[in-house]
């Protein structure tokens, strides 16, 4: 009997692969949920329940949430990574940790197969495939709902034939949680014009008023809240998402390409991602040079891009990482940001490294390193060239 390593969320597409698998094509399946921080303990419960239900012959649930935060999305709040300048990257950056576990745990058993559930039509079925052929090159893939080309419908009617006791009423919406945000999709995002209602967004609108607080961050990582200090940064991330995300900020509609070369809309709601990514950003301008600024944002975008496309096994990618970590080294302080309905404004930055100190003048109003002389002298020569060319030019001209 081959054994085959399930990447199983407990939806309706991996729960037709368990069953197929099984009792199809009489395979050993071994069901693994990874959870990147979107299932607390009750719904694993219910997952593993119904696993059990399906002929597997085992299910283990693998909690990432913090290694995730370590191996991905420290360095999307490093670049301030927002796809598109719009996308915290929710689902792209949370399927690569998940392929990158599924791969290990099939590793470890010495699984001769893995399997996921991704359709044909989207971008998850290039991620895990890809993860899979770089990390276990030589364990086959599978992946009924593709090859079988199966519709919802169908889907339905074999596992109801089989017994099988779920939900099995579409959803109006789709929805995916995990630590970096949820993503949602509806009938408005396949169109172009349309945007979500109230009742698409998974977490309503109940905060009220305005409310400030504090974010620390020590060489670029959110290190406390309100000056309460966590054991790991993900658990930081969670506790602003609970404390933000009621009062509605961070919904908005990402469109972008797609890895198979079409165009795609999602909404999504990230209210802990996108006050994260802010607050680092305004500390960096206060606290690195233009050019090491500049240079982060022509690294960052690409870094983004490559990840979306599934390729964080690229070992391009672990350089990149090595610029943004070292130049994280003086982004530490504390930022100050005011909450209200549907709306954030950063207030300011306190920092032992910012250089916008006063001990070297004011903007606008005087300075104290350079004297009047030296800004005539500086100023003819940094325009030179261009004084150089104008005067050339215009002589050809009369010419």
């Amino acid at each position: 009997m081959k054994k085959v390593v399930l990447a199983y969320s407990g939806g309706l597409d991996t729960t037709y692969c368990a069953l197929y698998l099984s009792k199809i094509q009489n395979l050993e399946v071994h069901a693994v949920t990874v959870n990147t921080g979107g299932f607390d303990e009750a719904e694993i419960k219910q997952i593993e329940a119904r696993a059990h239900t399906l002929g597997i012959a085992s299910y283990r649930s693998i909690d990432v949430t913090e290694a995730y935060y370590d191996d991905c999305v420290k360095y999307l709040i490093f670049g301030n990574m927002l796809k598109n300048g719009t996308y915290p990257l929710s689902v792209s950056a949370e399927r690569l940790v998940q392929a990158m576990t599924i791969a290990r745990a099939a590793l470890e058993i010495g699984a001769d197969a893995i399997a996921h559930g991704s359709t044909g039509a989207g971008n998850d079925q290039v991620r895990f495939d890809g993860v899979f052929r770089t990390m276990a090159p030589d364990l086959e893939i599978l992946t009924p709902i593709r090859d079988l080309q199966l519709s919802r419908e169908a889907e339905i009617s074999f596992l109801k034939e089989h017994g099988v006791d779920m939900n099995f009423e579409k959803a109006q919406y789709s929805i995916n949680k995990g630590l970096w945000g949820t993503s949602v999709g509806g009938k408005e995002t396949l169109t172009s014009g349309q945007y979500l209602p109230e009742a698409a967004w998974p977490t309503p609108i109940t905060a009220t008023g305005t409310r400030t607080i504090e974010l620390r961050f020590e060489k670029g990582e959110p290190v406390a809240l309100d000056g309460e200090h966590f054991a790991h940064p993900a658990q930081l991330i969670q506790a602003l998402q609970a404390l933000a995300q009621p009062y509605g900020i961070g919904r908005d509609i990402h469109v972008g390409d797609t890895i198979i070369g079409i165009k795609g809309r999602v909404g999504f709601e990230a209210a802990a991602p996108l006050i994260l990514i802010k607050a680092h950003h305004l500390l960096e301008k206060h606290t690195l040079t233009k050019w090491q600024i500049y240079w982060k944002d022509q690294l960052s975008t690409w870094y983004a891009n490559w990840l979306h496309e599934g390729q964080l096994l690229d070992p391009v990618m672990r350089h990149i990482e090595g610029f943004l970590d070292d130049a994280q080294q003086t982004v530490s302080g504390t930022v100050s940001i005011q909450l209200e309905p549907k709306l954030f404004t950063l207030l300011g930055i306190e920092s032992p490294h910012d250089l916008m100190s006063n001990a070297f003048g004011s903007y606008g109003e005087m300075n104290k390193g350079w004297s009047g002389d030296d800004v005539k002298g500086f100023t003819k020569i940094f325009g030179n060239q261009t004084s150089i060319f104008h005067q050339v030019n215009k002589a050809v001209q009369h010419d």
